[in-house]
């Protein structure tokens, strides 16, 4: 047994297809077709059930892709602590973010890490909440930046900032005549929200949740952007991140943003990674420049009427 047997098998669990797997190693499909039999032969289980269509993995074959990944990503620990030693600042970075943050917080932090990190290869890779988790816990992903919370004993937890939440609300809405509410004027109201599975839709439950408000039955987006845009056309009123909202994102004509007085609704943004990552002092390091955000980003837009005001 090698490790190069070891990530056939675990590129043919993710792809669960002998020829993209191939491709995906950078070898013949026939070649890892035979590295894969023997490596069965080897260890005298069979790991996977070929099918015509569709390969599946036997119960057994399962368990060992969970370890393969484990050592693969222990290897690959060994390796980062050789490079970070020789060169801290260089090497790649393979960061996760989710869909409604990415975009937005991306164009203002960007460049600033190439600044500070020149020799930096930064690999993004955009995602819903839970694949971006499964993918850091497999050792696919270097770190991650989520919302919180991340209930998982083995991630380390590097609080970034708070980003509040603004009422979008089609022009002819009662609520655009408001300069600001609060969170209880809420009630009664339907919201646009997204569909299962992003993690603005459990935040915009409970906003809705603590103000008495409910989702608007008929609909659920696939992208912040739809959101936006279903508020523009008079569909109903949604929440947007504060991030959502600043330039170079453009203002909607259609669109009227209501904030909240007092303490606004908000989500928790952190960088995650795993405890045991070779590169912990070096993941602090760039949080800390995640960090540092200009404060005019996450306040309300000085054109838009005063928290204070009715």
């Amino acid at each position: 047994m090698n490790l190069r047997d070891l990530r056939y098998l675990v590129a043919l669990a993710e792809h669960k297809h002998f020829g993209r797997a191939a491709d995906s190693v950078f070898v013949s499909q026939p070649t890892l077709s035979t590295q894969i039999m023997k490596l069965e032969e080897e260890l005298g289980v069979s790991l996977v059930e070929r099918t015509p269509r569709k390969v599946l993995l036997t119960e057994v074959g399962q368990e060992i892709v969970k370890r393969a990944r484990e050592v693969l990503t222990e290897i690959e620990q060994i390796r980062e602590i050789a490079r970070r030693t020789l060169d801290p600042e260089s090497g790649s970075l393979r960061l996760g973010i989710f869909p409604t943050l990415g975009p937005y917080l991306l164009p203002h932090v960007v460049p600033r890490i190439r600044e500070r990190y020149p020799r930096l290869e930064l690999l993004l890779v955009e995602e819903k909440t839970e694949e971006i988790l499964r993918q850091l816990r497999e050792g696919r992903l270097d770190a991650a930046v989520l919302a919180l919370p991340v209930h998982d004993a083995h991630l380390h937890v590097e609080r970034l900032f708070d980003e509040p939440f603004v009422l979008a609300v089609p022009t002819d809405h009662p609520l655009a005549k408001r300069s600001s509410i609060s969170l209880n004027q809420l009630e009664d109201q339907s919201l646009l929200l997204l569909e299962e599975g992003h993690c603005l839709r459990e935040q915009a439950l409970e906003v809705c949740q603590l103000a008495g408000a409910a989702e608007k039955g008929g609909f659920r987006a696939t992208s912040l952007e739809t959101l936006r845009q279903m508020v523009a056309a008079d569909v109903g009123i949604t929440l947007l991140p504060m991030l959502a909202v600043k330039p170079p994102i453009p203002a909607n004509e259609n669109i009227h943003l209501v904030q909240f007085r007092t303490r606004p609704p908000s989500r928790h943004i952190a960088m995650i990674w795993r405890k045991s990552s070779a590169m912990h002092a070096f993941l602090r390091e760039f949080a800390q420049l995640l960090r540092q955000l200009p404060v005019a980003l996450l306040e309300p837009d000085p054109q838009l009427p005063s928290a204070s005001s009715e």
